[in-house]
């Protein structure tokens, strides 16, 4: 079974789908990913997938539909778990230093956006604009994550480790430039040579240390 059949059979494997919506499907989010939703025609997606793109509209009402119909089981079921879970191995570990949380933190999140790197793209693109799945979003994973990380960050202040600002703030800072990184490197630019441990440790001392001399 490829990677694409497995996926699929993780996510709708309580609805009964056909051998065509399967195929069409793996061809939406193969051409969602690479051109983006609002470049990608539907009959873009039924020439890859094989199938007449009246076929398409039999399963779903419109391109949206069909988006929606991806990205909200993908959230459900297997980012939302995936992430938050896997977060988990790092947030329930005890760093000494604020560094090393971090520095895990990046090579946690650099191995989960490599793994999902399709399905992030879409995601990426479309949340700012389907408020659907930006409250999906923030339900699933973001506030689970970063309820924990304020936590943590607040251990880090009480043994004056971190400056005196409020968790939530410090939190949004450090994952904005976490994430700032990381979507930079595999998504914006991967083509560009990165020497990844040198950006790392670059990211780790601008979220210490900032921009500004002393």
């Amino acid at each position: 079974m490829s990677e694409e059949e497995l996926m699929i059979q993780q996510l709708f494997n309580e609805e009964k789908l056909t051998d065509k919506q399967k195929k069409i499907i793996v061809a939406a989010i193969e051409s969602f990913s690479e051109k983006g939703y609002s470049a990608t025609s539907t009959s873009e997606i039924a020439k890859k997938a094989g199938v007449a793109e009246g076929t398409i509209f039999r399963h779903y009402k419109t391109k949206k539909d069909l988006l929606l119909s991806i990205v909200a089981p993908l959230m459900t079921k297997l980012i939302g778990p995936f992430v938050v879970n896997d977060f988990n191995k790092v947030l329930d570990r005890k760093y000494d230093r604020v560094e090393d949380f971090l520095k895990a933190t990046i090579e946690n999140r650099r191995e989960v956006l490599i793994k999902l790197l399709p399905v992030v793209k879409i995601l990426l693109q479309e949340i700012p604009f389907q408020p659907e799945l930006r409250e999906q979003f923030f339900e699933q994973i973001a506030k689970k994550i970063f309820d924990r990380v304020s936590l943590i960050i607040k251990g880090y202040q009480e043994k004056g480790e971190l400056i005196e600002m409020p968790p939530e703030s410090v939190a949004r800072l450090a994952i904005t430039s976490i994430l700032g990184y990381l979507f930079s490197r595999y998504v914006l630019f991967p083509q560009l040579e990165w020497d990844d441990e040198l950006e790392t440790e670059r990211t780790v001392q601008f979220i210490m240390h900032g921009l500004g001399k002393k």
